[in-house]
């Protein structure tokens, strides 16, 4: 009788760490946030450089997730990435706004920061968003900084 207590204690032991081990997969994976986004519309947006952009990455407005990364696509005639937006209906932003692909901390995770615009008419289902700026990518940055450091140091003739 005292084996099958133990037994079921351990059970419920092991249901609860694996409850626990879904819930942080779903906080890693920038799953559960997407449980609390209402109706949205759809908006796109076209960037040269999307770094490491995923889809249902988070899309912020001063600080505040907005909405998500829908999906990314290659443009073939333009040779741009397209990013769809899903924005949360309760959030309204000008036509005039703008978007680029930011960077959480030094090398984590990356997002898009709307900036509102000023425009009276607001964004709507389908609209593209014109004004972008693509991510900054590290090793670019760190080869212009190397280049232009061997460039100070060549013999000048």
């Amino acid at each position: 009788m005292k084996r099958s207590g133990v037994d079921l204690l351990v059970g419920l032991f092991v249901l609860l760490g694996f409850a626990a081990l879904v819930f942080l997969a779903l906080r890693a994976g920038n799953m559960s946030s997407a449980v609390g986004l209402g109706p949205t519309y759809t908006t796109t947006a076209r960037f040269d450089n999307i770094g490491g952009l995923k889809p249902r990455a988070a899309v912020r407005s001063a600080g505040v997730v907005v909405g998500r990364v829908e999906s990314i696509r290659f443009d073939d005639q333009s040779y741009q990435a397209e990013v769809s937006l899903a924005l949360d209906q309760r959030y309204k932003f000008p036509k005039d706004s703008s978007v680029k692909i930011l960077t959480s901390g030094l090398l984590g995770e990356q997002y898009i920061g709307l900036v509102p615009g000023g425009d009276e008419q607001m964004l709507a289902d389908g609209d593209r968003i014109t004004l972008t700026q693509s991510a900054v990518v590290l090793e670019n940055l760190i080869g212009q900084f190397l280049y232009g450091r061997a460039a100070e140091g060549a013999p000048q003739q």
